[in-house]
């Protein structure tokens, strides 16, 4: 059985793909919020696949997150060095891909940090997936909620918001007093309208602050709206004693997804 890390890519099995870049190529684009099954199996593979190609480098992945979750996943990830293992499953065949798009990941409790990497004008996209329940809407009217409580905490506490969107909204405020472009927004939620979603938690937070800094942000950075039509289904011991078996890398947690051609893992391992 082989860990995975970068200095066993050479040993892992023959058929398995392994980038043909090294982490020192790429340098970091995107801030992800919520490195959960959905951008393991998605975002990541894509951009993976960019890098493959020899394009658009500058792209590389920065994760982070604010839940306890976020933190374990932090733990599980840096010992293989960022890297996923993504098996795709057909009818017939499977086949496995090890991903380096991800170049590491901020811990939840760093805020501080992880509002530095969001001034950082090398940031261009700041991408999320923190669930429908995330966006803190009222289901009475459909509306961001400024009064649910994190929210609340966040508008008393503008130095250091503790929600997704609270240190969005702070990021954007220093870029704004440093003369930096806002990055892009980017909902990877199934969420109507995502990004007027997106947009309207951003901006709803930062108007409990500062109402020019929340007319700043709705007209000047962009959160663009996506249709997100695949899922990540649960992943079971069988997947896991799969990705053993099949191509001999220990697992310690795996994630699938369906995609019209393929059922696929993406793996912490």
């Amino acid at each position: 059985m082989t860990k995975l890390n970068r200095a066993n890519l050479a040993s892992l099995k023959p058929g398995i793909a392994v980038p043909n870049y090294q982490a020192a190529d790429l340098k970091p684009g995107i801030l992800h919020f919520g490195l959960g099954n959905f951008h393991r199996a998605h975002q990541a593979v894509y951009l993976d696949a960019l890098f493959n190609m020899g394009r658009s480098r500058d792209w590389g992945i920065i994760g982070t997150g604010v839940r306890s979750a976020d933190r374990a996943m932090h733990d599980a990830l840096k010992p293989q060095d960022w890297l996923t293992t993504v098996v795709e499953q057909e009818a017939n065949v499977s086949r496995a891909r090890v991903t380096g798009a991800m170049l590491g990941m901020i811990p939840p409790e760093d805020r501080a940090a992880i509002v530095r990497q969001l001034a950082d004008p090398a940031i261009r996209i700041v991408s999320i997936t923190v669930t429908e329940g995330g966006y803190f809407i009222d289901p009475a009217t459909g509306q961001f909620n400024p009064e649910l409580p994190e929210i609340a905490a966040d508008g008393t506490n503008p130095s250091d918001p503790q929600t997704v969107f609270g240190l969005i909204a702070l990021g954007l405020k220093k870029r704004r007093e440093a003369g930096t472009k806002p990055f892009t927004v980017m909902s990877c939620d199934n969420i109507p309208h995502n990004g007027v979603v997106a947009r309207n938690a951003v901006a709803g937070v930062a108007r409990l602050w500062d109402k020019g800094l929340a007319d700043w942000i709705a007209a000047n950075a962009a959160f663009p709206n996506g249709m997100v039509d695949r899922i990540t289904p649960a992943t079971t011991d069988r997947e896991r004693k799969l990705c053993a078996q099949d191509f001999g890398i220990e697992a310690s947690m795996l994630k699938r997804r369906a995609s019209d051609l393929a059922m696929r893992i993406a793996t912490e391992a």
